[in-house]
Order: C-alpha cells, then sequence, then structure tokens
C-alpha cells in the first residue's frame, strides 16, 4: 500500500468513526523537478517534493474541510479530527452530497522525466530565440517536469487512483530596441512529449514575434465602435469571465447570473460551441474525476449558440435544481470556424487585435472595461501599428451574439484549444 493510500485510509477511518455521514480523502503526491532561466542564463536546477491532504466530512448535514502537507500519522488523525470539528461547526444544509458510486485508476501523460532531453529542449529554446527574435529579452523561462501520484476514497466506497506526468513551459518577456520596449507578456503550456521544439507549442512563436512589432505604438486617437479579435491567449481570460460571471454555483445561488432561466435557448452566436473535454487527446492530463468524487465526462456549455448546461457542483445543482456539471474542470475546447484569421482581418474596418487585457472584475450585468496590452490597430483590412494607452469596453453576454468571425486556426496549449474570436460592437477608446 502506497502512502497516500495509508494516509486517505487513515483519515477516512478517523472521520467515520468521529460521526461524519459522508467523509472524503485525497492524498496527492507531487514531485516536480524545474529548470529555471533568468536573463537567458540558467540560474537553477531543483527537484522538490510535496505531500496533499484534502478531507472533507459531512455530519448532521453540516460540512467541514481541512488540507495538510503531511502523511504523518499524528498529522492526519489531527487533520481528521479537525475536519469533523470543522463540520460540527457548521450550519446545517441538506444540499451538501458526495459522489456515492466510481471506481477507477488512470495512468496518463509523461510519468517518468527525461531531465536531459528537458534541458536539450530549453537550451534548444533560448539559443533559437536569440537567433531569431534578435530584439527580444527572455525576462523569465521556467520548464519542469511534474508527476502527481493521487488516492480520492470516501465513505460510500467511491474509489480512484491517478498518476499523471507532463512536461510545463512558462516564459516571460519583452521587446526592446535602445531604450525604447514594449510592455511585458508572457505565456506558457504542458505537454506530454518532448517529439516537438518548444518554439513550435502554443502561441510562443508568435508572441515573441508581437513583442518585437510592439516596441515602438502610437496612441489611439478619439472614440469609436469597433471590432476586436482575441487572440487565443486574451480568449482563455474573457470567456473565464463570462462564464463565472453566469454560469458558476456562485452568481446561480445569489440569483445575479444574467443567464439563469436561459437553458435551452440561445445566448450566442449560432457558430459559437464551447465544451469542457478533460478527456479530449489535446488536454494533457485532464480531471478524471471532480472534488465531490463524481467520475468526470466531457459536455457542451454552450452548443451552436445554445446553452446546455451550468457549470456547477452537485451542491449548486441541489440548491438550485438544475443539473450537476458532468465535470469540474477548465479544459475548454471551443470549436473553430471555417474562416481563415488572415480573412478576418481582411474584413475588419477598424479595431485592434488583442492580445492581453487588464481590467477589474465585469460587473454583474456583463459589463467590462480595462487596458488593451500587447495589442494592434487594424484599419481597412490590415494589422497597423502596436497601440498604447487604450481601452476597451462592452458587455460580455452581449459579445457572444455579436461575433463577426471564428478563426479556423487553433493554438493548444494543453489546457485548452481555442481560436482566434473576432467581436463587433466593442467601445475603442484612446487619448
Amino acid at each position: 500500500m502506497t502512502r497516500e493510500h495509508k494516509a486517505a485510509n487513515l483519515a477516512l477511518d478517523r472521520m467515520v468513526a468521529a460521526g461524519a455521514r459522508d467523509a472524503s480523502a485525497q492524498a496527492a503526491t507531487s514531485r516536480k523537478s524545474e529548470f529555471s532561466v533568468e536573463g537567458g542564463r540558467f540560474t537553477l536546477l531543483r527537484t522538490t517534493l510535496d505531500h496533499s491532504l484534502a478531507l472533507q466530512a459531512i455530519k448532521d448535514q453540516r460540512r467541514g474541510t481541512v488540507s495538510g502537507n503531511s502523511f504523518d500519522q499524528e498529522a492526519v488523525i489531527a487533520a481528521a479530527g479537525d475536519c469533523v470539528a470543522s463540520a460540527e461547526a457548521g450550519q446545517p444544509d441538506p444540499a451538501w452530497e458526495m459522489a456515492r458510486e466510481g471506481q477507477g485508476e488512470f495512468v496518463s501523460g509523461a510519468v517518468e522525466a527525461d531531465l536531459d532531453k528537458l534541458f536539450e529542449r530549453t537550451k534548444e529554446l533560448l539559443d533559437s530565440i536569440r537567433r531569431e527574435y534578435p530584439k527580444v529579452i527572455l525576462e523569465q523561462v521556467i520548464t519542469q517536469h511534474t508527476t502527481h501520484n493521487t488516492v480520492y476514497l470516501n465513505s460510500h466506497g467511491v474509489r480512484y487512483q491517478t498518476t499523471q506526468g507532463s512536461y510545463g513551459v512558462s516564459v516571460m518577456f519583452s521587446g526592446h530596441e535602445d531604450e525604447k520596449s514594449s510592455s511585458f507578456n508572457y505565456t506558457g503550456f504542458s505537454t506530454a512529449s518532448l517529439d516537438r521544439p518548444f518554439l513550435e507549442m502554443g502561441g510562443l512563436r508568435q508572441n515573441l514575434e508581437d513583442a518585437q512589432n510592439q516596441i515602438h505604438t502610437r496612441q489611439t486617437e478619439g472614440k469609436f465602435e469597433g471590432t476586436v479579435i482575441f487572440t487565443p491567449d486574451c480568449l482563455d481570460g474573457m470567456l473565464g469571465e463570462l462564464i463565472g460571471n453566469f454560469a458558476t454555483d456562485s452568481v446561480l445561488l445569489d440569483g445575479t447570473s444574467l443567464w439563469k432561466d436561459a437553458l435551452g435557448t440561445r445566448v450566442a452566436d449560432e457558430r459559437l460551441t464551447i465544451s469542457f473535454k478533460p478527456s479530449d487527446p489535446r488536454i494533457v492530463n485532464g480531471e478524471r474525476y471532480t472534488g465531490e468524487g463524481f467520475l468526470s465526462e466531457d459536455y457542451d456549455l454552450i452548443e451552436r449558440g445554445v446553452l446546455k448546461q451550468f457549470m456547477i457542483s452537485a451542491y449548486g445543482a441541489n440548491k438550485t435544481g438544475k443539473k450537476r456539471a458532468p465535470n469540474s474542470s477548465f479544459s475548454m475546447i471551443v470549436e473553430p470556424g471555417t474562416t481563415a484569421l488572415e480573412d478576418i482581418i481582411k474584413n475588419t474596418k477598424k479595431g485592434l487585435l488583442v492580445s492581453r487585457y487588464s481590467g477589474g472584475a465585469a460587473g454583474t450585468g456583463g459589463e467590462f472595461s480595462g487596458v488593451a496590452k500587447n495589442s494592434f490597430l487594424i484599419e481597412d483590412g490590415k494589422v497597423g501599428p502596436a497601440v498604447s494607452e487604450t481601452m476597451i469596453s462592452g458587455n460580455l453576454a452581449g459579445m457572444l451574439k455579436h461575433i463577426a468571425g471564428i478563426s479556423r486556426e487553433t493554438v493548444e496549449d494543453g489546457n485548452c484549444s481555442l481560436p482566434w474570436l473576432a467581436v463587433n460592437g466593442i467601445t475603442i477608446s484612446g487619448k
């Protein structure tokens, strides 16, 4: 029996013995080997080993949770006692639920690290960027391999064991020429294989090229309504904000979601399909079970513009009377369109190509306003100069109904697969 099994078993037995009607214990060990590069030079190689323990207990309809980072017997026993005590101090709520069936052993990704090859690919990346993008300065590069061994048990006999491994790359950079520089940018991706050069993965090459072209900027003049083309990197955050505002537990429980009564109705352009698919082969080490112990399954949030499902837990489903989401991941797949990005740009009269957005949380009605960073002006179907001090504003729900185009090109970063998305009716404000 592994240390993870022993810790989870011990915690579960203690919580059940203390009167928890429903209890779950998840024990995980993560081993990470990491190369760190600062200023273009290798500065660190380290390997870390971390343990985590996540406990849940439901007693008399009261729920408690506790987390810890030790598998030592005394620490596990103490954590189990604290979890039950936390439940006893809570407020009763019959909506709390855990899965009552589920079994599985899952192995995925690159379980064993090839650190020699990882070093070679990292050095290759540094050399390629110096050669092909001489105006880019790498502020930080981190490459790593991580293996997760996880055991989940609950008091209803649900049992899962996962072994997952992957390589990860994170790059922070900016463009420089004489005294001028671009705004910093960052990107990253996960992969289960070292067969391809890192420069050809995710959206890294395009981001580096953009950094060189963003050194010299001009201010956007005036205020106008135009088309914004969100890159895949930026689209990830925009859709995350939208979904959080309209489709998750918190906004459905407090009744502020504009979509609370919209299931089965059209909420977006019919060309748009947004899915969460942890089992998709483009997703590296996707979720295999939820925190409530349910086996994860793929689903469509929006299918051809129609809202098909909310992203809610079993607790949220029980409280609202709606259906529980089949998984709790953010393994987002946006179905690509049929139009080339080049043609979407050609069809844009005036607007922006936006790679990064910085703004506060959107309002409950979906209104957003913030700074467009690492962005370019588009005029008469051509990408023009990089812009500075430019604001964009609009409505998250509204923009899904005013889609000008979805690219057939996509970017996969191991966590999502996303196209470029062009949206009409966005207010663009400069000096």
